[in-house]
Protein backbone atom coordinates (compact mmCIF):
# COMPACT_ATOMS: atom_id res chain seq x y z
CA UNK A 1 0.00 0.00 0.00
CA UNK A 2 1.27 3.19 -1.06
CA UNK A 3 0.95 6.65 0.80
CA UNK A 4 1.66 9.58 -1.21
CA UNK A 5 2.21 12.66 0.46
CA UNK A 6 1.66 16.19 -1.82
CA UNK A 7 3.85 18.83 -0.81
CA UNK A 8 4.33 22.60 -2.25
CA UNK A 9 1.47 25.05 -3.35
CA UNK A 10 -1.36 25.92 -5.04
CA UNK A 11 -0.25 23.04 -8.00
CA UNK A 12 -1.16 20.70 -5.46
CA UNK A 13 -3.58 22.64 -3.56
CA UNK A 14 -5.73 23.72 -5.83
CA UNK A 15 -9.52 23.29 -4.54
CA UNK A 16 -10.60 26.54 -4.28
CA UNK A 17 -10.31 27.50 -8.00
CA UNK A 18 -12.00 24.56 -8.91
CA UNK A 19 -15.48 25.62 -8.18
CA UNK A 20 -17.47 22.48 -7.47
CA UNK A 21 -14.44 20.26 -9.18
CA UNK A 22 -12.20 17.71 -8.04
CA UNK A 23 -8.84 19.41 -7.25
CA UNK A 24 -5.39 17.41 -7.90
CA UNK A 25 -5.77 15.31 -4.53
CA UNK A 26 -9.43 13.90 -5.35
CA UNK A 27 -8.05 12.81 -8.90
CA UNK A 28 -5.22 10.82 -7.86
CA UNK A 29 -6.54 8.94 -5.75
CA UNK A 30 -8.85 8.10 -8.67
CA UNK A 31 -6.17 7.49 -10.30
CA UNK A 32 -3.94 4.82 -7.88
CA UNK A 33 -5.06 1.62 -6.33
CA UNK A 34 -8.32 1.39 -3.83
CA UNK A 35 -5.94 0.75 -0.78
CA UNK A 36 -3.40 3.41 -2.10
CA UNK A 37 -3.83 6.61 0.25
CA UNK A 38 -2.64 10.40 -0.79
CA UNK A 39 -2.31 13.50 2.01
CA UNK A 40 -2.25 16.93 0.93
CA UNK A 41 0.31 19.10 3.34
CA UNK A 42 0.80 21.57 0.11
CA UNK A 43 -0.67 25.20 0.57
CA UNK A 44 -1.78 27.77 -1.41
CA UNK A 45 1.16 30.42 -1.68
CA UNK A 46 3.75 28.53 -0.16
CA UNK A 47 7.72 29.09 -0.81
CA UNK A 48 10.27 26.98 -1.00
CA UNK A 49 11.16 27.99 2.50
CA UNK A 50 7.40 26.72 3.41
CA UNK A 51 8.01 22.82 2.12
CA UNK A 52 10.74 22.87 4.99
CA UNK A 53 7.89 22.98 7.65
CA UNK A 54 5.36 20.48 5.55
CA UNK A 55 8.16 18.51 5.41
CA UNK A 56 8.84 18.52 9.15
CA UNK A 57 4.90 17.97 9.33
CA UNK A 58 5.61 13.88 7.43
CA UNK A 59 3.08 11.96 8.31
CA UNK A 60 3.55 7.95 9.57
CA UNK A 61 3.38 5.64 7.16
CA UNK A 62 3.97 7.92 4.23
CA UNK A 63 5.94 5.84 1.31
CA UNK A 64 6.32 8.64 -1.52
CA UNK A 65 7.07 12.38 -1.73
CA UNK A 66 6.13 14.84 -4.46
CA UNK A 67 6.90 18.13 -4.30
CA UNK A 68 5.93 21.56 -6.64
CA UNK A 69 7.02 24.58 -5.15
CA UNK A 70 8.49 27.32 -6.79
CA UNK A 71 6.03 29.19 -9.02
CA UNK A 72 5.53 31.36 -5.84
CA UNK A 73 9.25 32.42 -5.43
CA UNK A 74 9.53 33.12 -9.19
CA UNK A 75 6.48 35.24 -9.33
CA UNK A 76 7.61 37.53 -6.27
CA UNK A 77 9.91 38.99 -9.11
CA UNK A 78 7.98 39.26 -11.41
CA UNK A 79 7.54 43.52 -10.68
CA UNK A 80 11.75 42.85 -11.90
CA UNK A 81 11.41 42.04 -15.55
CA UNK A 82 10.01 45.80 -15.57
CA UNK A 83 13.26 47.05 -14.29
CA UNK A 84 15.64 48.77 -17.03
CA UNK A 85 18.78 47.69 -18.11
CA UNK A 86 21.81 48.85 -20.06
CA UNK A 87 22.13 45.49 -22.27
CA UNK A 88 20.41 41.77 -22.42
CA UNK A 89 23.09 40.29 -20.63
CA UNK A 90 22.91 42.76 -17.56
CA UNK A 91 19.49 41.31 -17.83
CA UNK A 92 20.41 37.72 -17.67
CA UNK A 93 23.16 38.43 -15.25
CA UNK A 94 20.37 40.14 -12.97
CA UNK A 95 17.69 37.16 -13.24
CA UNK A 96 20.48 34.83 -12.87
CA UNK A 97 21.51 36.06 -9.79
CA UNK A 98 18.04 35.59 -8.17
CA UNK A 99 17.56 32.26 -9.88
CA UNK A 100 21.13 30.97 -8.21
CA UNK A 101 19.58 32.17 -4.82
CA UNK A 102 16.30 30.55 -4.88
CA UNK A 103 18.70 27.24 -6.47
CA UNK A 104 19.91 26.81 -3.38
CA UNK A 105 17.22 27.37 -1.00
CA UNK A 106 15.25 24.46 -3.13
CA UNK A 107 18.43 22.53 -3.03
CA UNK A 108 18.29 22.34 0.71
CA UNK A 109 14.93 21.47 0.93
CA UNK A 110 14.85 18.66 -1.48
CA UNK A 111 17.91 17.38 0.44
CA UNK A 112 15.70 17.37 3.33
CA UNK A 113 12.96 15.34 1.41
CA UNK A 114 15.65 13.01 0.40
CA UNK A 115 16.85 12.42 3.71
CA UNK A 116 13.49 10.67 4.66
CA UNK A 117 14.56 7.90 2.89
CA UNK A 118 11.99 7.52 0.59
CA UNK A 119 11.14 8.02 -3.25
CA UNK A 120 10.44 12.00 -4.11
CA UNK A 121 9.52 13.14 -7.32
CA UNK A 122 9.89 17.02 -7.77
CA UNK A 123 7.73 19.47 -10.02
CA UNK A 124 9.51 21.83 -12.59
CA UNK A 125 7.38 25.35 -12.63
CA UNK A 126 4.87 25.30 -16.22
CA UNK A 127 4.47 28.35 -17.98
CA UNK A 128 0.85 29.11 -16.57
CA UNK A 129 -1.29 31.33 -18.43
CA UNK A 130 -0.14 34.96 -18.12
CA UNK A 131 -1.62 37.34 -20.96
CA UNK A 132 1.05 39.14 -22.56
CA UNK A 133 3.15 40.86 -22.10
CA UNK A 134 3.84 38.90 -18.71
CA UNK A 135 2.91 36.15 -20.61
CA UNK A 136 5.42 36.21 -23.25
CA UNK A 137 8.77 37.13 -21.23
CA UNK A 138 7.85 35.12 -17.47
CA UNK A 139 8.36 31.37 -18.93
CA UNK A 140 11.72 32.81 -20.55
CA UNK A 141 12.59 34.09 -16.46
CA UNK A 142 11.39 31.12 -15.30
CA UNK A 143 13.23 28.68 -17.25
CA UNK A 144 16.15 30.16 -15.14
CA UNK A 145 15.04 28.45 -12.21
CA UNK A 146 13.53 25.70 -14.00
CA UNK A 147 17.00 25.07 -14.61
CA UNK A 148 17.74 25.35 -11.26
CA UNK A 149 15.12 23.01 -9.78
CA UNK A 150 15.96 20.44 -12.69
CA UNK A 151 19.48 20.23 -11.56
CA UNK A 152 18.56 20.13 -8.10
CA UNK A 153 16.56 16.87 -8.85
CA UNK A 154 19.56 15.16 -10.53
CA UNK A 155 21.44 16.35 -7.67
CA UNK A 156 20.09 14.68 -4.96
CA UNK A 157 18.52 11.90 -6.86
CA UNK A 158 15.12 12.79 -6.82
CA UNK A 159 12.31 11.71 -10.09
CA UNK A 160 11.53 15.26 -12.12
CA UNK A 161 8.07 16.18 -13.41
CA UNK A 162 8.07 18.40 -15.91
CA UNK A 163 4.42 20.60 -15.54
CA UNK A 164 5.55 23.02 -18.49
CA UNK A 165 5.06 19.35 -20.87
CA UNK A 166 1.79 18.53 -18.52
CA UNK A 167 -0.27 21.80 -18.55
CA UNK A 168 0.22 22.93 -22.48
CA UNK A 169 -2.76 24.86 -23.10
CA UNK A 170 -5.20 27.16 -21.67
CA UNK A 171 -7.87 24.68 -20.73
CA UNK A 172 -5.06 23.88 -17.84
CA UNK A 173 -5.71 26.48 -16.28
CA UNK A 174 -8.31 28.02 -13.94
CA UNK A 175 -6.37 31.47 -14.23
CA UNK A 176 -3.08 32.19 -15.13
CA UNK A 177 -1.32 30.20 -12.34
CA UNK A 178 -3.63 27.71 -10.78
CA UNK A 179 -4.36 24.27 -12.57
CA UNK A 180 -8.20 23.70 -13.48
CA UNK A 181 -10.04 20.54 -13.36
CA UNK A 182 -8.39 19.59 -16.51
CA UNK A 183 -4.72 20.66 -16.16
CA UNK A 184 -5.26 19.13 -12.45
CA UNK A 185 -6.44 15.71 -13.84
CA UNK A 186 -3.48 15.80 -15.93
CA UNK A 187 -1.18 16.31 -13.36
CA UNK A 188 -2.77 13.55 -11.03
CA UNK A 189 -2.14 11.22 -13.95
CA UNK A 190 1.76 12.53 -14.26
CA UNK A 191 2.08 11.20 -10.51
CA UNK A 192 0.06 7.90 -10.41
CA UNK A 193 2.24 7.23 -13.91
CA UNK A 194 5.52 8.21 -11.46
CA UNK A 195 3.88 5.98 -8.99
CA UNK A 196 3.55 3.14 -10.89
CA UNK A 197 7.01 3.10 -12.22
CA UNK A 198 8.46 3.72 -9.26
CA UNK A 199 6.98 0.58 -7.96
CA UNK A 200 8.54 -1.44 -10.70
CA UNK A 201 12.06 0.05 -10.60
CA UNK A 202 13.86 2.55 -8.09
CA UNK A 203 16.86 3.55 -10.14
CA UNK A 204 18.25 6.93 -10.76
CA UNK A 205 16.84 10.23 -11.67
CA UNK A 206 14.08 10.30 -14.39
CA UNK A 207 11.56 12.69 -15.88
CA UNK A 208 7.70 11.96 -16.18
CA UNK A 209 5.44 14.39 -18.14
Amino acid sequence: MAHVVLLGDSTFDNGAYVSNGPDVTAQLRQYIGPDDRVSLLAVDGSMVDDAHNQLDRLPLGATHIVISVGGNDALDHLPRLEDAVGTIADGLLQIGALAAAFGSRHRAMLRQARSKGLPVAVGTIYDGNLKPPQGLVAPHAAALFNDAITRNAFITGADLIDLRLICTVPADYANPIEPSVQGGGKIARAIADWLEEERRENGPSRVFV
